[in-house]
């Protein structure tokens, strides 16, 4: 009984997500190398909430950490905590973390659909935040 599935079939999409993979990382890469020098010039004022950071955070950033998530699915996670922590992005980097952890959310632009959602809309999240500060948070 033959395999429905051959080595070459298995090579095949190894090379397909090998190359997936490498195409997404380099155009992450191609977008903060982009933004680096805008990225040195960032200043978020301290405490500031995820809303807020992401009013200070470029397009291509928000890109480029959708894409590393796109490509690397749960391994993009210690990728992002680090970059978002160096360049002192924390509320993105808590969200960007835990969002990375969960499996098959990568195709989920999640960072950048906050950033479209901070811009038409505000950071403020109206009953959600509301209820925080009651709570004294």
């Amino acid at each position: 009984m033959e395999l429905p599935i051959t080595v070459e079939d298995l090579r095949t999409l190894g090379l397909a997500v090998a190359i997936w993979i490498g195409v997404c990382v380099t155009l992450a890469l191609v977008f903060v190398l982009l933004i680096v020098h805008r990225l040195r010039r960032l200043n978020v004022p301290p405490g500031a909430g995820f809303g807020e950071t992401l009013l200070y955070t470029p397009l291509l950033l928000v890109l480029a950490v959708d894409l590393l998530d796109l490509g690397l699915d749960v391994l993009a996670a210690p990728i992002t905590w680090v970059l978002l922590d160096r360049i002192g992005l924390k509320a993105l980097r808590n969200v960007s973390a835990v969002e990375a952890l969960i499996p098959f959310t990568g195709p989920i632009p999640t960072l950048t659909a906050a950033w479209v959602w901070v811009r038409l809309f505000g950071p403020h999240l109206g009953p959600l935040q509301q209820g925080e500060k009651r709570r004294g948070r």
